[in-house]
């Protein structure tokens, strides 16, 4: 009898260990919930005023300026080619100077009064596609792009833009300048120029 009462205590013991490691198991394989925050769209085209540092809405002025100004002169009378150059950030902080070009270009293509070539940055995906074409014997000669019939750019698009910033206990002052010159590539004229200033202040 007391062999069986032991034995009976064992298995019970064991029944219940199984139960726990189980409901251990279960526990730590049930996928972990997390509740996101609130999240709503807002206007894309509204003032952004969260900090004085360079934003949206600095990024779209700068655009919208520099790409009226160009198409009103006449040095885009015959759809000439552009390439875009880089912008130097003279700023002390980060910009993303290729997304002012990027929308600058992206308006100026959308009118049809100018055609762009690849820039530095985008000419080696060319020089691969051209050469995938060529050399991987795998296209019709018809219709093949051909090596050496790049339309080359007449002008260059480039730029810079520079801050100053000033500020005491209770007032912060900054002060952003974007210029942008168009270069006549072969005779290295600039033949259009022009400058967008921003300033903006916060205060405690």
């Amino acid at each position: 009898m007391k062999q069986f009462a032991k034995l009976s205590k064992m298995i019970c013991l064991l029944a219940l260990a199984g139960v726990s490691l189980t409901a251990c198991q279960t526990k730590l394989s049930q996928p972990t919930v997390s509740l996101a925050r609130q999240v709503s769209y807002g206007d894309n085209k509204a003032v952004e005023t969260v900090t004085n540092e360079f934003g949206s809405t600095d990024l779209q002025m700068i655009a919208e300026k520099m790409v009226g100004s160009l198409l009103e002169d006449p040095v885009l009378a015959n759809r000439p080619t552009l390439t875009l150059a880089g912008v130097r950030n003279k700023t002390s902080e980060y910009i993303d100077t290729k997304s002012i070009m990027n929308s600058i270009q992206t308006a100026l293509v959308k009118s049809r009064k100018v055609k762009f070539t690849r820039s530095a940055d985008e000419m080696q995906q060319g020089v691969d596609e051209l050469q995938r074409q060529n050399q991987s014997g795998l296209y019709k000669a018809q219709g093949k792009a051909k090596i050496g019939n790049m339309t080359a750019a007449k002008y260059s698009l480039e730029g810079e833009i520079v801050s100053i910033v000033k500020q005491n206990a209770t007032t912060k002052d900054v002060f952003y300048k974007m210029t942008l010159k168009l270069y006549d590539i072969e005779e290295g004229s600039i033949e259009w120029q022009d400058e967008k200033e921003i300033r903006k202040t916060s205060k405690k």
